[in-house]
């Protein structure tokens, strides 16, 4: 299975050309995750929100090796499609994911739960201040 959607792919790219011209500034976005990726024989999760436009071979987002602290950063796509666990098996789109609101909600939540975990549909409405969540800042 391809790790991403060409409609995934596209929205991720997009998302990253429009968070480069604002990156480290308090106007940053804050994007709902556009896909989850996760391994089926482990706890390692990744929640995607976009594509670096200069190296779309990197993408930002929640990232949880299931170690019990998750966090926002980069991984590189080509890494996570050429990784093989047990069985051989190796990371995987969730075909049936939807995200119920935006990535500082779900920084928020793996913060307090010590991992990444599904938000209730309602989330969407409630939006924790994006910079604190992503960066620490108050």
């Amino acid at each position: 299975m391809k790790l991403l959607t060409k409609a995934q792919h596209e929205t991720l790219l997009a998302n990253g050309q429009r968070q480069e011209a604002v990156r480290g500034t308090d106007a940053e976005i804050d994007f709902p995750p556009v896909v989850k990726l996760f391994y089926p024989a482990g706890a390692a999760t990744w929640l995607l929100t976009e594509l670096d436009p200069e190296d779309p071979d990197i993408a930002w987002g929640l990232c949880d090796l299931g170690m019990g602290c998750a966090e926002f950063g980069t991984v590189r796509l080509s890494e996570l499609a050429s990784f093989r666990g047990r069985f051989g098996l190796g990371i995987e789109r969730d075909r049936h994911w939807t995200a119920h609101g935006p990535i500082s909600a779900y920084i928020a939540a793996a913060d307090d739960a010590g991992r990444i975990v599904d938000l209730p549909r309602h989330a969407a409405t409630s939006q924790p201040d994006f910079q604190r969540a992503c960066h620490g800042r108050p």
